[in-house]
């Protein structure tokens, strides 16, 4: 049985695991949209344009999920980025992509913060007032994210049938 290294050796060890997973997003999130053509990035399972169950509307959603929390970790504006992520907005691959590196940046941004595993243990006041560890409100973005880009691959699974 492999043993994993004490805290003192890795000081960072969770900090590493949660941006090998967020960085992991990235990269498939990328990976999806740089694949899919323009005309259907917003199309429905169905054929037809609707922006709710579409490969980009799932892909962006999970992207801001991760936007607003570390967006709202870096500076404490906990905005929603639905207007900035609108497909009148986003209507092309490129743009798409360019907002996914810009989420990515601002997790980057987010992350360079956190010096040990320790930071990841302190208690931030949510907009909702309500307080948690930091630790948990990083996993549920993680989760809530990966779900979202779920949907995205589930919707690009049915049109390669």
């Amino acid at each position: 049985m492999k043993t994993l290294p004490s805290n003192s050796q890795r000081p960072r060890l969770l900090i590493e695991v949660l941006e090998r997973e967020f960085a992991g997003l990235h990269e498939r999130a990328w990976k999806l949209i740089k694949q899919t053509p323009d005309a259907c990035l917003y199309l429905s399972s169905a054929g037809t344009p609707a922006v709710t169950d579409s490969i980009a509307e799932s892909i962006l959603r999970s992207a801001a999920a991760i936007e607003q929390t570390c967006g709202g970790l870096n500076s404490n504006l906990w905005d929603d980025p639905f207007e900035w992520t609108l497909p009148e907005q986003l209507s092309t691959t490129r743009l798409v992509i360019e907002y996914l590196d810009e989420v990515e940046a601002t997790r980057r941004h987010c992350f360079a913060r956190f010096r040990e595993d320790a930071d990841l243990f302190k208690d931030i006041v949510l907009p909702s007032e309500q307080i948690e560890p930091l630790i948990s409100v990083l996993m549920e973005t993680l989760v809530r994210a990966s779900a979202l880009q779920g949907h995205g691959f589930a919707a690009a699974k049915k049109f390669s049938r």
